[in-house]
């Protein structure tokens, strides 16, 4: 994942390695976080502890940021989370110690939104002394802050009583110019409003429509290899498309997109619904049927040749994601039942993370994780029907239960319903 900073930033010029790096005004600083072992809170909820010892910390959570430091990552950004039940926000150890010191990071230390104020449970609880904590650890620079005034005069007056000595103070100013100056933002501080018709154009749609082609994983394909459902054939008599996610592009977005937890429905941004990417790839006499939660007599009635289901969750953010049971949202099961259990289907999962599938399988002649496609539905339709092939492999084991979670490949009970690193692969038509 860190090869994103380059393409953010540029290329670092030779023999710079570790040192922050922006190649002008039409890149951008780029930000590695949250430092560090968010991915490994317990039950993987938001913001919680992570309990792990030296070797699992350095192997596992912080390979990725000695890359990103060897990139010349401008800003790494501190987690909520706690680390053997030291708030991340706290700990100097990690902070000053490893990143600064060891790793000889030379960017900006930068905390997350309220950090500091969630140092102390509840929030802002004692706020002097989460300052203290926050800026003596190492954070250069805040971001957010309940009460703004009080964090300025809070700061000033520990920097003044010498709790908090001038030279960390020197140290987030020195940071925090160093970026500022490689960015040249003394010289050109305004974003260039002439990049803005780059947003959202057709090239870069393009190239996010690629990203949906070969992200998408193929997880069963028919009974057997002699027996596939996909590639759908473009031209057949009826076809019934169906499903809570088969019209709506703020679910095909997920969360973080135009608001914090998401949007539904398709005035949020323009974009192509995978419907509407169905509607622009069969044969002009194939007829669509679009029916988002047709009962078994519509099903049995209806003569389709087959139904493309797609259903999955709904959009979220951070805690508002946690969730211990990981099931598609209703009516999505339903729609299964009644519509797999008549017609030959291929069910399309579009969310965040592996989903409970069973008991609905036996009952699906083709699966497809989809991820969160975005905007651009187009590329599902691409794969579907054959114009390409499918190539994406699971970047995470697919579990039967959710009583089997946490589940690692080489753990000795690894029993998933996919494993790490399947996908079946087909060829374009």
């Amino acid at each position: 994942m860190t090869e994103i900073i380059p393409g953010l930033q540029g290329d670092l010029p030779t023999g710079q390695n570790g040192v922050p790096f922006v190649a002008g005004k039409t890149r951008v600083a780029a930000c590695a976080k949250h430092f560090v072992g968010d991915g490994g809170t317990l039950r993987g909820m938001n913001a919680n502890n992570t309990v792990v010892n030296t070797n699992g910390l350095l192997g596992i959570h912080m390979p990725a940021y000695y890359d990103a430091i060897n990139k010349g990552v401008a800003t790494i950004m501190v987690s909520y989370s706690s680390l053997n039940g030291l708030k991340m926000h706290a700990n100097k150890k990690l902070l000053t110690g490893f990143l600064k010191n060891k790793l000889k990071f030379k960017g900006i230390v930068i905390s997350d939104y309220l950090g500091v104020d969630q140092i102390t449970t509840p929030l802002h609880a004692n706020y002097s002394h989460s300052i203290y904590a926050g800026i003596t650890a190492g954070l250069d620079m805040i971001m957010g802050s309940s009460n703004l005034t009080e964090l300025i005069d809070e700061l000033t007056s520990q920097v003044k009583r010498n709790l908090i000595p001038m030279s960390r103070i020197d140290d987030a100013v020195t940071r925090i110019l160093r970026v500022k100056f490689t960015m040249g933002l003394f010289e050109n501080p305004m974003a260039d409003n002439s990049l803005a018709n780059q947003l959202g154009s057709k090239e870069h749609r393009e190239l996010a429509r690629e990203a949906v082609r070969k992200s998408l994983v193929l997880l069963k394909n028919g009974e057997n290899a002699d027996t596939p459902l996909l590639p759908l054939p473009k031209k057949t008599n009826k076809i019934l498309v169906t499903g809570t996610h088969s019209d709506n592009l703020g679910y095909q977005c997920g969360g973080w997109t135009i608001t914090w937890q998401g949007l539904k429905g398709n005035n949020l941004t323009i974009g192509t619904t995978i419907l509407a990417a169905v509607n622009n790839t069969v044969d002009p006499t194939t007829k669509i049927v679009y029916n988002q939660n047709p009962d078994t007599n519509f099903v049995k009635s209806g003569e389709f040749d087959y139904a493309i289901v797609v259903i999955g969750e709904t959009p979220y953010a951070e805690g508002d994601g946690d969730n211990a049971n990981l099931t598609i949202a209703e009516p999505g099961p339903s729609t299964i039942v009644n519509v797999c259990g008549s017609v030959k289907c291929v069910v399309v999962v579009v969310s965040g993370r592996p989903v409970v599938m069973e008991p609905y399988i036996s009952n699906i002649d083709a699966l497809v994780a989809a991820w969160l496609p975005g905007t651009e539905g187009q590329g599902v339709a691409d794969v579907l029907f054959g114009d390409y092939g499918f190539t994406g492999k699971l970047a995470r084991t697919w579990f039967k239960t959710v009583d089997q979670l946490p589940m690692n490949v080489g753990d000795p009970s690894y029993d998933p319903l996919y494993p790490f690193g399947f996908g079946l692969v087909i060829k374009p038509k």
